[in-house]
């Protein structure tokens, strides 16, 4: 299929089993690839030390710095907009090509200055070698946005597999012939290398790049608020490394680090796969003149179902889960993932709102959300640093439910839906992971005896038990829809369940 082919025409099928196969892709290739990386994941750790993973932290934050401007948005401005032609499509492609080969000099120049700031030379070696990402990232950004357009997601669901096979391979191969933290480093250059090459290819190839911007004020007014919008996002989520680099050691560095990773596998992961899908399909009820709350509503409830119950076992497993993957010497790492795990569920829920109101038109609203998280949480981790890692802990489980409130305040009137609609779609998940934990505090003191395999095996058995029963009874309307969704053809039709 050639590129004009992908943008012109959709996927076959009603809307609903479009979304529903775009999910089905994009979710379920995100999960087969998670489960690639994370074996690599587990063997790479055993084999590094904390410390590794401190001086990864300090790279990662100043690579992320510079990454909001990689012309991302320019490309996302292809999914919103209602006509899309190859010049439109060209000068998208040019956009990114400029912006990221700027960016990936000024990283390599920038990296001594980075390094002076954390006091490790390490540093500016490895920001060096990754600033060949940016020159992966126009031959990535253009062909997600415009296999995302016409919700066209097997073909990307492939290619990150592909991925996932490519960066764990590579981080496992370097970690057992003794590169230490290079096995980190260069892993992403791989992986992001193998996603520009197939995805350029599932994408049919793409159009001559075209330099000449005039004509562009849509695309730039509407990636132009994006992109400011990942300024400040930028800000909030890499303040606390930014804040900490110069007061931890790598090691403690890098044991918060790798907690709040754990911690963020599900929000950071599994979430902006959903958002992918749920920002065309929104944008497409919004051209048909249709609304879009009981969507959103419906949405919500499906992604806390997993969710909630999944953050609330993490902060009660995680001293055997700890031993059981990491190894003895993470286990400073227990009370870390334990308090961040139970600021997470109100990361997710913030983060889920922006797609509806992007595919309105408004990413003001976006640029609003993000510009309070970048106010509030480097205040709070300002303030919580001096108390060592769990002083950040507490920083996040102040400000993620804080951040949470205001985005719910200026998402829900625009999308039509009431707080109470939103409390009665959140019920289920909140009572059902409420009994859950319940039991699991019980459990937890009477099986310390076993061995941390036996009890991480027991607990998840127990408490999915428990919160799958609890739903069966109290929601089972509920439940059979979950279950049509996912091993039916078509869905049933989505609407939030409440008490």
């Amino acid at each position: 299929m050639s590129t004009a082919e992908i943008v012109h025409a959709p996927s076959p099928g009603g809307f609903a089993d479009r979304v529903r196969s775009a999910v089905a892709w994009r979710w379920g290739s995100q999960i087969l690839a998670q489960i690639i990386t994370w074996a690599a994941t587990i063997l790479v750790v055993r084999l590094l030390d904390p410390a590794d993973y401190g001086h990864y932290a300090m790279a990662q934050a100043v690579l992320a710095a510079f990454t909001f401007l990689n012309g991302y948005s320019f490309a996302t401005s292809l999914i919103q907009a209602q006509q899309v032609d190859e010049r439109r499509i060209g000068q998208v492609f040019g956009m990114l090509i400029v912006a990221n080969v700027t960016l990936a000099a000024l990283q390599f120049l920038a990296a001594p200055l980075a390094a002076a700031y954390y006091q490790q030379p390490l540093v500016a070696q490895m920001l060096r070698i990754q600033a060949l990402i940016f020159l992966t990232t126009p031959f990535i950004a253009l062909p997600s946005a415009l296999l995302a357009r016409s919700l066209h997601f097997r073909n990307q669901a492939l290619v990150n597999l592909a991925c996932a096979v490519a960066g764990g391979g590579t981080a496992l191969t370097l970690a057992e012939t003794g590169y230490g933290v290079w096995a980190l480093v260069w892993a992403p250059v791989v992986l992001f290398a193998t996603r520009a090459l197939g995805l350029t290819i599932a994408v049919g190839g793409l159009v001559r790049p075209i330099f000449d911007f005039r004509g562009c004020r849509e695309i730039i007014t509407f990636g132009g608020a994006l992109t400011l919008s990942q300024l400040f996002w930028v800000v909030q989520s890499q303040s606390d490394i930014f804040i900490a680099g110069r007061s931890f050691d790598p090691h403690d560095l890098g044991l918060y680090s790798e907690a709040l990773f754990v911690a963020l596998i599900f929000s950071g992961r599994f979430i902006p796969p959903l958002n992918d899908v749920a920002f065309p399909a929104f944008a497409e009820l919004v051209k048909q003149g249709k609304p879009i709350g009981g969507a959103f509503l419906s949405g919500v409830q499906t992604v806390m179902l997993i969710a909630l119950p999944a953050y609330v076992g993490l902060s009660l497993t995680a001293g055997p889960l700890v031993t059981t993957v990491f190894g003895p010497k993470w286990t400073e790492m227990v009370p870390i993932l334990a308090g961040l795990a139970l600021a997470m569920p109100a990361m997710v829920l913030q983060i889920i709102c922006s797609p509806a109101t992007n595919a309105l038109g408004k990413p003001g609203i976006y640029l609003f959300t993000n510009v309070s998280g970048a106010v509030i949480m480097p205040l709070c981790f300002l303030l919580g640093v001096g108390f060592g890692p769990h002083g950040l802990v507490m920083s996040w489980q102040v400000a993620a439910p804080l951040l949470l409130a205001i985005t719910l305040g200026a998402t829900l009137p625009k999308i039509g839906v009431r707080l109470t609609e939103l409390g009665a779609a959140l019920l289920p998940p909140v009572v059902g992971s409420a009994a859950m934990a319940a039991v699991l505090n019980i459990l937890t003191t009477r099986i310390e005896f076993l061995p941390a395999p036996a009890q991480l095996a027991l607990l998840i058995a127990c408490g999915s038990t428990v919160y799958g029963l609890v739903l069966i009874v109290l929601w089972p309307k509920l439940v059979r829809r979950v279950w049509n969704m996912v091993v039916r053809r078509r869905a049933a039709p989505a609407e939030p369940t409440s008490a």
